[in-house]
Formats: structure tokens, sequence, C-alpha cells
């Protein structure tokens, strides 16, 4: 089992920033992937980022030039620094592990952008 704590969430105007946090209960190194999701109300969850144990990155179009993922071995922590934020990126934000083919999800935090 891994549980996921992420902070960060709040309230932010149009073109501001916030950074998303995600600590996981076991060693970064133990996990395959990590990502960040979102899920706005009456849409489905779907990916923001993710980032390989190699440091590989993927991002949905949408959010490319303006979030970055990363990871810091030495302090076991997943970060999503979301810049130029805009209305449609208003969502709860989830994090998730995966290892091996098994997934563990965050409690998600709540990201809200007023235009």
């Amino acid at each position: 089992q891994v549980q996921l704590v992420e902070s960060g969430g709040g309230l932010v105007q149009a073109g501001g920033s916030l950074r998303l946090s995600c600590v996981p209960s076991r060693s970064i190194f133990s996990i395959n992937v990590m990502g960040w999701y979102r899920q706005a109300p009456g849409n489905q969850r779907e990916l923001v980022a993710t980032i390989g144990s190699g440091g590989i990155t993927n991002y949905r179009d949408s959010v490319k030039g303006r979030f970055t993922i990363s990871r810091s071995n030495a302090e076991s922590t997943v970060y999503l620094q979301m810049d130029s934020l805009k209305f449609e990126d208003t969502a709860v934000y989830y994090c998730n592990a995966r290892i091996g083919w098994i997934e563990y999800w965050g409690q998600g935090t709540q990201v809200t952008v007023s235009s």
C-alpha cells in the first residue's frame, strides 16, 4: 500500500501560479511512474502530467508550456508547478503513483482559477 498526501491547492486569479506537492508514504525510488490527474465537475478524470523514475515527462497538450512536473528524490516529493493558470484549469487535482500494474491515488486537492 502507498498513501499519497497532496498539498498546494487553492484559489488563484487567471494568469497566476500554484505549486502542488505530493508525498508518497514509501520511497519514491520504488515508484515507477508518478503523475497528476484532474477532474472538473461533470467531466471524467484526465491526465495532466506524468514523470517516470528516469525523469521522462509527459503532458496533456493543453498544459504544455505552462505546467512543469518534477520529482525530488532527496525530498521524496513530486511537484506540479502551474503557471499562467486559466479558468479551465479549475478542477480537483489528484496525485497518482504506479508500481508495476497497481495504481494508487491521493485524496485530491482543489484548484480554483477565477476569471
